[in-house]
């Protein structure tokens, strides 16, 4: 993790910590830089990262909000962090299906940058909320990037695997989305019926230069899954 990433996180924390509400104002930058013990660029790329993710707003000449009001049980859409991460007051847990290192098929090396033939880790497993269903799962982990997984790591959460003890700085993600009529299979799985509406996200998530390193379709239970997202500045 990179020393803005940490700082970032540490400033999560101590939101958290003092429970602070929408609305509620931060130190000044030169306070935060000292009681975070980092460079004003550190500080200000930190910063950065926390406008980016939601959790604060800064206004000019006034200072640092939080903003962090997401409701309870949303997904943030369009985030680079695991489920365990984003929905840190509710219970996650995982079934694995499939675990097996395979021979990258063609149409999914198109997907994730790699040689086609290249190993990869595919995983396919069904997510579950509070005890309810919340998506089925199918990933493919390049292992030239990740280069052990086991199914201790898959029924947990990867990506804290990833980052904290592989190391790898995960940094942005291409997302395509599509709603339509589940199949049989997938219906089977989620515990639906063939034909109800599924919301199926396919994501190619990519280190911090630029490297992408996972393949992954969701298909969200429709009846399990809310979604928030934030964003930032106005689209005409």
């Amino acid at each position: 993790m990179l020393k803005y990433q940490q700082t970032a996180t540490e400033i999560e924390a101590y939101i958290e910590q003092h429970a602070l509400q929408q609305g509620d104002k931060l130190p000044v930058l030169e306070q935060l830089i000292r009681q975070f013990q980092v460079s004003k660029t550190t500080m200000t790329k930190a910063l950065e990262l926390l406008e980016r993710k939601g959790i604060i707003f800064q206004v000019r000449g006034s200072g640092i909000f939080v903003r962090k009001t997401n409701r309870k049980g949303y997904i943030k859409l369009f985030s680079t962090q695991g489920f365990k991460q984003n929905l840190v007051d509710h219970d996650i847990q995982s079934k694995v299906l499939t675990f097996e290192l395979i021979p990258c098929p063609d149409e999914i090396a198109q997907n994730v940058g790699s040689s086609p033939g290249e190993m990869v880790y595919y995983i396919k497993r069904i997510r579950y909320i509070d005890g309810n269903i919340l998506c089925l799962e199918e990933s493919y982990y390049r292992q030239a990037i990740v280069p052990y997984l086991n199914r201790e790591i898959i029924e947990q959460s990867i990506f804290e695997y990833l980052e904290t003890a592989l190391g790898l700085n995960i940094g942005f993600s291409d997302m395509y989305m599509h709603v339509g009529k589940l199949t049989a299979s997938i219906a089977g799985h989620l515990k639906l019926e063939t034909g109800d509406p599924g919301l199926t996200i396919e994501t190619v998530f990519h280190l911090t230069n630029g490297r992408p390193f996972d393949y992954s379709v969701i298909t969200y239970h429709y009846e399990h899954s809310q979604f928030v997202v934030q964003a930032n500045g106005l689209y005409l």
